[in-house]
């Protein structure tokens, strides 16, 4: 395996070598960036390690370059890092981290390890994963020699994620090297080790020690994965998954009943988070996928002489979406809004399929979609997932079909983020009210009159339903109105 650097890439690899000279500081090129660079792939992270002081060495690099780059020093880790601009803004920025070579010793109870000062071969071997624990010298007379105790290289070629120590220290140490295993094999589409396999299942339960963010962040690496099923399949079939997301495993399995079963909803998700993955890489998005038939465990019932029914699981999955993002640490602002309208929205688009469509029925769903269309529409067209070919086809017919149903009412009728022309506002003073159940009365009921199509999109229509509303609710304009 040949290292595929861009000739800036090695341009900058000389520079932090001649630095670390003149400063005589052993210095290495490791981790991640030399792992991808021997497979191809893009990075822009580049670690460096170093016998001895790595602010110093960090801050000798920083001054090499014009403009000089600022540097952030982590004292009381013996880190630094600093960002170095590309030459072109559409090129995402280099980040380049010095940390000092250490050994590790951990607590039972603590992801947090006891560290000192170490050589690289100590450096080496508190790496989680064989193809992590690969190093490149910067170092005169062995510059560019890769060292590679553990077989890493060999592991590269034959896709396969093991761990340098036995599976047991490596992850009783670090309970969240399980999840970076299968976040690693879900990335790179490599096999995980049998006995590094069996470490993973053993140690499950030593993930509870791990912080919530740390969890999750793995999580999100998963998600954006191209094909994200892989992992989160590898997640339940370790016993992972239960521990950290118990909701999502709750969907497992297919129940019969009077020889009437339904489809597993779990492998059914995933289906759908890798369609969506297909068309999109927005990560709410995926998430809304992931969650879109959370709620079907809790509102499933068997109904004789209909079968098994999930009636109101779009209604009740919304409601559960800021919990699960609670728990998570998910955030919770407009992107929670966003899976959460999803998941609530999803089962209108599929609804207009298997109706005659009417105009009022299309503008609502462009009202309450709005700028979201186009993301729901894709959740709704992955959510068509089957063995038989011809029923696919069949659905995503009948998708295009309310497309273009819903462009052309759009055209006519602009309701997408539409706002109703007579405000809450102004009804207060036309009637003199104040914030009250009137004024939600009547601002309802103009925006009903519109999305159904009794009056025009426009401000006298609006007006003029207005003042006929309040007449019936006993209001009359004040004087001067």
């Amino acid at each position: 395996m040949d290292i595929q650097c861009t000739q800036k890439e090695l341009a900058l690899l000389q520079e932090v070598a001649t630095a670390a000279t003149s400063l005589q500081r052993e210095t290495y090129l490791v981790g991640g960036f030399v792992r991808d660079k021997l497979l191809g792939r893009p990075t822009t992270d580049i670690d460096f390690v170093c016998v001895g002081d790595a602010l110093e060495l960090a801050g000798a690099v920083a001054a090499r370059f014009r403009p000089t780059p600022s540097v952030d020093y982590f004292k009381s880790f013996g880190t630094a890092h600093f960002f170095l601009r590309p030459d072109s803004p559409d090129t995402p920025p280099y980040d380049l981290e010095f940390v000092g070579a250490r050994k590790e010793s951990y607590h039972p109870s603590s992801r947090k390890p006891s560290v000192e000062p170490g050589t690289i071969q100590d450096d080496q071997l508190r790496r989680d994963f064989t193809i992590n624990a690969l190093a490149i010298s910067l170092n005169p007379t062995t510059y560019g020699q890769l060292i590679d105790p553990f077989g890493g290289i060999g592991d590269l070629d034959k896709g396969v994620i093991r761990t340098p120590l036995s599976p047991d220290t490596t992850f009783s140490d670090d309970p969240l090297r399980m999840m970076r295993a299968i976040r690693f094999a879900t990335q790179l589409g490599f096999t995980i080790d049998s006995n590094t396999w069996k470490g993973i299942v053993d140690n499950a339960e030593r993930i509870r020690i791990i912080s919530q963010e740390r969890i999750t962040d793995e999580l999100n690496k998963i998600v954006e994965a191209r094909i994200p099923s892989v992992g989160f399949d590898l997640l339940y079939k370790s016993g992972l998954l239960k521990l950290i997301f118990p909701q999502l495993v709750a969907l497992v399995g297919a129940e019969y009943k009077d020889g009437q079963g339904h489809k597993d909803n779990f492998y059914h998700t995933l289906q759908v988070l890798d369609n969506v993955a297909k068309s999109s890489t927005d990560r709410w998005l995926r998430w809304a996928a992931l969650l879109h038939d959370i709620a079907k465990p809790a509102t499933k019932r068997f109904e004789e002489g209909h079968g098994w029914t999930f009636h109101g699981h779009e209604v009740v999955g919304g409601r559960m979406v800021p919990k699960i993002f609670t728990a998570l640490k998910l955030p919770l602002n407009d992107k929670m809004k966003f899976v959460r309208k999803l998941v609530e929205l999803h089962l209108r688009p599929i609804s207009l399929t298997k109706e005659n469509i009417t105009d009022s029925a299309v503008r609502r769903l462009l009202f309450d979609a709005g700028d979201n269309f186009e993301s729901l529409m894709i959740l709704c067209e992955a959510d068509i997932t089957s063995k038989n070919k011809q029923k696919v086809k069949r659905f995503l017919d009948n998708f295009l079909w309310v497309r273009q149903r819903c462009r052309e009412v759009e055209e006519k009728d602009h309701i997408r983020n539409w706002q109703p022309p007579i405000t809450g506002e102004l009804i207060m003073e036309v009637f003199g009210l104040s914030p009250s159940k009137p004024v939600g009365i009547i601002k309802d009921a103009i925006k009903d009159a519109m999305l159904d199509g009794e009056i025009p999109n426009s401000y006298d229509a609006a007006y003029a339903f207005m003042l006929k509303k309040a007449a019936e609710l006993g209001l009359v304009p004040v004087a001067g109105q």
